[in-house]
């Protein structure tokens, strides 16, 4: 399986919180918004944040999720993924989203 690349455009400054995950490089606090998958530009909104060390959270193009992320950086992997069940116009953007998301293995 193909792996990826999500970019994300850092909106505020991080602060190393101390520690191993993504949230202490850069993600603590942060609201990180997609800009591309696999190099092409992501036509929906969706956002990530990592809310505490160890958690993602964010809202996909339809609906909101949270998952657990302890990789340390700067791998990251998704050990579970929850998610709301709202339909919308860009449900195919939000599968893209997910599946990146999942595939994701390096920040």
């Amino acid at each position: 399986m193909p792996q990826s690349v999500l970019i994300f455009s850092l909106l505020l400054a991080s602060a190393c919180t101390g520690d191993e995950t993504l949230s202490a490089y850069g993600a603590a606090d942060e609201i990180w918004h997609i800009s591309s998958i696999d190099n092409a530009v992501f036509p929906a909104t969706a956002r990530l944040n990592s809310p505490e060390p160890g958690k993602i959270s964010g809202q996909a193009p339809c609906n909101n999720f949270r998952g657990v992320q302890t990789a340390p950086y700067p791998w990251f992997s998704i050990e579970t993924l929850a998610l709301t069940r709202a339909a919308c116009p860009e449900l195919a953007a939000e599968t893209a989203f997910l599946q990146a998301l999942r595939d994701m293995t390096l920040a």
